[in-house]
């Protein structure tokens, strides 16, 4: 009976810490697949020469690519002709709390940012929460190299001021 007991008490302690895991384990899953679709759409607009760009839509909490080209090849003339690649659903829980491009919030709707051929991308912040924990998550896109930074919690990049031109 007490090899019995101390069974379970070792299965509960272990049932409650992966509990605790799964949420982080989703939260971590989330940010790795977002930053791959950057680092590939980023990658997709040198190699190809030509504009590339994600939309994220915030109330459904997915995002997107939208490339250059028609579905059945060639430069679409329009962008409803553009193919749309890499659907991809946040899982749950996690949900975009706010996308800033060049300073503007936006925290619902559709939003596009690009990446051109140079590398340069739109100048963006993707911040994500998950709930019920309240635990905040921002990458950030740099608009001159297009590179991706990572940042727990919310991050707004702070103002140049003097000193940093010294």
């Amino acid at each position: 009976m007490g090899v019995t007991l101390v069974l379970m008490l070792v299965a509960s302690i272990t049932f409650v810490s992966w509990r605790a895991t799964l949420p982080r384990a989703q939260r971590n899953a989330a940010i790795r697949r977002l930053a791959s679709t950057l680092h590939e759409t980023r990658s997709n607009a040198i190699a190809r020469n030509a504009q590339f760009e994600i939309v994220y839509d915030l109330n459904e909490h997915r995002y997107w690519i939208r490339t250059p080209f028609r579905p059945g090849g060639g430069l679409a003339a329009f962008d409803d002709e553009r193919l749309i690649t890499g659907e991809t659903y946040l899982p749950a829980g996690v949900e975009f709390q706010q996308i800033v491009i060049d300073g503007q919030a936006y925290v619902a709707d559709l939003v596009t940012v690009r990446f051109d051929p140079l590398g340069a991308a739109s100048d963006h912040t993707i911040t994500l929460v998950q709930n019920p924990y309240d635990v905040y998550y921002t990458i950030e896109v740099l608009a001159l190299t297009g590179l991706i930074r990572f940042h727990d919690g919310q991050y707004v990049r702070p103002y140049p001021d003097e000193k940093d031109f010294e």
